[in-house]
């Protein structure tokens, strides 16, 4: 009995041995897992860190780059934008179009625009729309805006044999209207005696029955929608893209802060004659050039929608498919394409943009048509964000809240059914709208169409 008393108290003393020492193992995992784990944490933090430094370093230098054009090509800003817009509108040629320009914060309006359904000499199917971001100045934007497509296609390269010219006479018209056009303002700012030193990007589209031909010459862009989705789109000319910079460099120049020689934000425009005078090279080889990129595409009668034409005040808030998809969403709930564009301004200015904004927006026959489904969400939408700043509003208690204040709360919030691309700053207008019914008498002061402590 003794000895199997002993035999059960040593089993016993083993097992508890053998449970101490599975505990001190366990403790030992846990302990290991912790520490595996704060080390993932310390360095996702020092990740998150060196992220939050890139982006920092990132913003201050496009900052800097924006402080630098705005003081040296693009003039001051005003305390506060100038928001009339310029509208128009029309239809021909199974295209309808609507377009709108702002001057925004700029201290001048700089943009231009060209709009013709029906163009002379034998083309009365064809259609020219075309945007000008001018620079320096506005003379050289309102010129080409008046004469430009002229020289297109009075040219014996553009009119090429009898009958309609072929592809490749537009191209070439094209080309050679440009540069043309280009001479001639040369010639007369040299009898003024280099008075003018303003220059302008172009982007327009040249529309026949079976073609559509996009030009670009500068940081202004054009976009087809075809099949709800971005089809094609214009290459921004910038100095530091590889051949631009390549040319600029074969002239004597260089490239400084995304700059031709620190200075001039394009690497392509017309005007901008004090960056086009190297003796021994062309006028398409200078420090900038005037020669547009040219692409034919095939119409599509079944596909094609819409095509937007937009100065870079665009295009710095909204990326192509941002846009593609609000001006679609907008064209589900009106076919009033003037308040489309206004609305794309609008948005931009909203989302940050300090310059002039110009966009032509041109709709086939297949774009987009009103939707009652989209209508409806559209003023359920709205209705929401009024009831919504009513409890911002109410919530606050005494004093009533700043629409800074609205904004951000709402920012903050998981809206459902907002616009694509546009998202809140879209609704602006109608949170700005209810606020002001509700606190009448707020100071002016408070009521900024400033931006920039919105978000």
């Amino acid at each position: 009995m003794f000895c199997c008393e002993r035999i059960w108290v040593e089993e016993f003393t083993i097992w508890t041995k053998l449970i101490k020492r599975e505990k001190r193992r366990m403790g030992k995992g846990k302990a290991k897992k912790a520490k595996r784990e704060e080390e993932k944490r310390k360095r996702e933090t020092r990740r998150s860190t060196r992220r939050e430094s890139q982006r920092k370093r990132t913003s201050l230098r496009k900052n800097h780059e924006t402080d630098l054009e705005d003081q040296d090509i693009m003039g001051a800003f005003l305390d506060k934008p100038k928001m009339e817009k310029h509208n128009a509108q029309g239809q021909g040629n199974g295209l309808r179009y609507g377009l709108s320009s702002m001057q925004g914060w700029r201290v001048e309006m700089e943009d231009a625009h060209t709009a013709v359904i029906g163009l002379p000499s034998g083309l009365e199917t064809w259609s020219f729309f075309a945007v000008y971001d001018g620079h320096a100045g506005s003379q050289v934007a309102k010129y080409c805006c008046e004469h430009l497509l002229d020289h297109i296609t009075n040219n014996q390269d553009f009119k090429g044999s009898a009958g309609s010219p072929s592809v490749e006479n537009v191209k070439n018209g094209i080309r050679t209207g440009f540069l043309e056009i280009d001479e001639h303002m040369r010639v007369m700012s040299e009898k003024k005696h280099g008075a003018d030193r303003s220059g302008s990007t172009a982007v327009g589209v040249l529309i026949s029955p079976q073609h559509t031909y996009f030009i670009n010459c500068g940081d202004s862009r054009g976009l087809l929608c075809r099949n709800r989705k971005v089809h094609f789109f214009t290459q921004d000319h910038k100095p530091s893209n590889p051949l631009e910079k390549e040319r600029i460099q074969n002239a004597g120049g260089s490239v400084m802060i995304q700059r031709v020689n620190g200075s001039l934000a394009v690497s392509r425009a017309l005007g901008d004659f004090d960056y086009k005078c190297v003796h021994g090279k062309g006028p398409t080889e200078q420090l900038v050039s005037p020669e547009p990129e040219v692409h034919d595409i095939e119409r599509s009668e079944e596909d094609d929608q819409f095509i937007i034409l937009a100065c870079d005040g665009i295009w710095d808030v909204m990326g192509n498919e941002e846009l593609c998809d609000f001006v679609r969403s907008r064209l589900e709930v009106t076919d009033d394409l003037e308040k489309v564009c206004n609305e794309v301004v609008d948005t931009c200015l909203y989302k940050g943009s300090r310059d002039n904004m110009s966009v032509i927006l041109i709709c086939f026959p297949n774009a987009p048509k009103v939707s009652p489904e989209a209508v409806k969400k559209e003023a359920e939408l709205d209705k929401y964000l009024e009831s919504r700043v009513e409890e911002i509003i109410k919530k606050q208690g005494e004093g009533v809240p700043d629409l800074v204040h609205v904004m951000r709360t709402l920012a903050s919030e998981n809206i459902p059914s907002l616009p694509p691309g546009g998202e809140l700053a879209s609704k602006r207008n109608v949170i700005e709208a209810v606020y002001n019914r509700l606190n009448p008498y707020k100071n002016d002061d408070t009521d900024s169409t400033s931006t920039d402590d919105m978000w």
